[in-house]
């Protein structure tokens, strides 16, 4: 059963709104603030949606950045909610490639906020600028604002996009999260020895555009001590995260539940390893994470 809200209710909301449904539970009561819905099971981090109903609107062109959606939690209820922002890779449109993942981000307890960017040929370093242009916005301006915790924030890319998410984690060290999906190379090699930002790799095993032999390189750039993961997808190239990927999202889920949530119940899904390992090909972690 799928609870659906109204247009009215919606657009009350956040100015203009559409309705992606999910099963919504009362969120269960923990010591920990942050700690939102029921025990998560195996089943449930894979599931198509999460415990939360959620809503979304579009975003205009503007405040450092050309526009998007935002998806995010209608329940008021649990409190306030961690945010990432997404930018899709060169030459792609969030709306084409990466939208899938907001309302799934969303019912499992996130606001959730993709992007377009400037020009679909903008650099990396553009792309980083635009994310936290984007979280910015989301935090100070945003119709939405006052359900997002602004101290719980993390960004997401994929291939330019992912590059983009590390580079705004160097610039932005007070980030919780920050997510590159394939994550490409800036003009020059990509050096993370600066890195204060749990990160997370999300690759392909046949990716013949941002291959293992880079993306290997790259994850040893990272301080030892920083809390980062590293998963490689099964048979997938470089375009996996442009469509659903219950791989990725089994993996995302959890890691996100932990850098912004703190949520410790997540934990076991990928620490000392992932916890189903179907379709996946390589998995490294710092964990306790």
């Amino acid at each position: 059963m799928r609870r659906v809200l109204s247009r009215a209710a919606a657009t009350a909301a956040v100015v203009l709104g559409l309705v992606t449904a999910a099963v919504a539970p009362t969120a269960s009561a923990a010591a920990n603030p942050y700690q939102r819905g029921p025990d998560p099971t195996p089943a449930s981090v894979a599931a198509p949606y999460g415990p939360f109903a959620t809503a979304q609107a579009k975003v205009p062109p503007g405040n450092g950045f050309n526009g998007g959606y935002v998806y995010y939690p209608a329940d008021t209820g649990p409190g306030t909610w961690g945010a990432v922002a997404i930018v899709p890779g060169y030459s792609a449109l969030f709306a084409d490639e990466e939208a899938w993942m907001g309302p799934r981000l969303a019912s499992f307890g996130f606001v959730v906020l993709g992007i377009e960017t400037t020009s679909r040929t903008d650099s990396a370093d553009a792309r980083a600028t635009q994310l936290l242009a984007a979280l910015d916005y989301l935090t100070q301006k945003s119709p939405v604002r006052t359900r997002v915790d602004a101290s719980r924030l993390g960004v997401v890319g994929h291939s330019a996009g992912g590059a983009g998410a590390l580079l705004a984690a160097l610039r932005r060290p007070s980030l919780k999260s920050a997510v590159g999906l394939a994550p490409g190379s800036p003009v020059g090699n990509l050096d993370l020895a600066g890195d204060q930002v749990p990160t997370m790799f999300i690759a392909g095993q046949r990716d013949p555009v941002v291959t293992p032999a880079y993306l290997d390189k790259l994850y040893v750039t990272m301080p030892a001590a920083l809390k980062k993961a590293y998963v490689q997808i099964t048979g997938v190239d470089h375009l996996f995260a442009t469509r659903p990927n219950t791989v990725e999202m089994r993996t995302l889920i959890p890691w996100l539940k932990l850098a912004l949530d703190r949520d410790t119940r997540y934990e076991r899904f990928l620490c000392p390893t992932v916890a189903d390992a179907t379709g996946i090909s390589m998995y490294r972690s710092s964990c306790p994470l």
